[in-house]
């Protein structure tokens, strides 16, 4: 299908609705990551430069495509996906009258409840709206799904379609901000099932977990990589700026701080940091961009013994240079 070495490239996010319904048509059509995809999983608040290239709007998912054609929608990707392989018949075998339901459900979905539940789910976002009057009006759309979940336990019927698909990870949301108050609400009782048996089912928690999904965000080649102990990071952000060197020696000991490329961190880690308990490690993003305007010189020198040249900042790292600190995972 794809170059090994070209392969498709997925933006997701994994705790959002859009990415994960992305991940759940992408997986059933057998796409696997690391043979038919990359995933690149995104941090909101830094994003790569590569994604922001691909779609100036920043949000995920976004698919880019080795010929450089750009999916920027959630439901584009989910059909793109099910285009290569359908085995479950998402879009197959309905009729005209029922793929203008499908649509309908969507449109509902993606217009009416998002609106409402981003409102009710995060009210310090909308000040003035009254998030009581969101969650009414949610949940009025709820029952209706409901009601056409009766007939046999799909929102078309006795089998799934890309509607339940891609509305099920929407409903996961709206419940997540109070679980009690929808467990318990009243009239609710063949979506609470439809829910229950999708939080149950496989492919959720395959697309929540590796490689469908990491807990820590991709590491852009365009940006620069520092390892820090946990202690070290949380002197420094009351101090303004970052001057430790590497494990066991300060700026003012070496003269600068050891950074790493995108393809250097892991073995940095191994090499330095490996008998650290998780969690006191680490990963600071830094945008080399912002280093200049600071006054630093940043040097792609050799290591002893390696030649391998790696990146030295020489100065103290300032804050607003960092654009995530993350813990390291390997």
């Amino acid at each position: 299908m794809w170059s090994p070495a070209v392969l498709p490239v997925l933006y997701s996010f994994r705790r959002c609705p859009y990415a994960m319904r992305a991940r759940l048509a992408c997986a059933a059509a057998g796409l696997l990551p690391g043979e038919c995809l990359e995933l690149r999983e995104v941090a909101l608040k830094a994003k790569p430069p590569e994604l922001l290239a691909a779609s100036a709007k920043g949000t995920v998912p976004v698919l880019v495509l080795p010929d450089a054609a750009v999916f920027e929608e959630s439901l584009a990707i989910m059909r793109w996906a099910l285009a290569q392989a359908d085995p479950g018949d998402w879009l197959q075998g309905w009729s005209s009258a029922e793929h203008a339901l499908i649509e309908s459900l969507l449109a509902e979905n993606d217009g009416p409840f998002k609106h409402h539940l981003d409102r009710f789910k995060y009210p310090d976002r909308y000040p003035g709206e009254a998030s009581a009057e969101h969650r009414l009006a949610a949940l009025a759309i709820l029952r209706g799904w409901s009601a056409r979940l009766q007939g046999g336990g799909w929102l078309l019927g006795d089998r799934p379609a890309l509607a339940d698909w891609a509305l099920l990870p929407f409903v996961r949301q709206f419940r997540l901000a109070d679980p009690d108050g929808f467990d318990q609400e009243p009239d609710l009782e063949p979506l609470q099932r439809w829910l229950a048996w999708f939080l149950a089912d496989p492919a959720l928690s395959a697309v929540m977990d590796p490689p469908w999904a990491e807990r820590s965000a991709w590491r852009s080649p365009q940006w620069l990589y520092h390892l820090a102990l946990r202690g070290e990071w949380n002197s420094a952000r009351s101090e303004g700026s970052y001057r430790r060197s590497t494990r066991g020696r300060s700026l003012a000991e070496v003269g600068f701080i050891h950074l790493s490329a995108a393809h250097q961190v892991e073995a940095t880690a191994q090499r330095f940091y490996g008998d650290l308990p998780s969690g006191e490690v680490v990963l600071l993003s830094i945008d080399p961009q912002r280093l200049p305007a600071a006054g630093l010189e940043l040097r792609r020198e050799p290591a002893p013994g390696t030649g391998e040249l790696f990146p030295h900042l020489y100065g103290a790292l300032p804050l607003e240079a960092v654009l995530l600190a993350q813990p390291f995972t390997a």
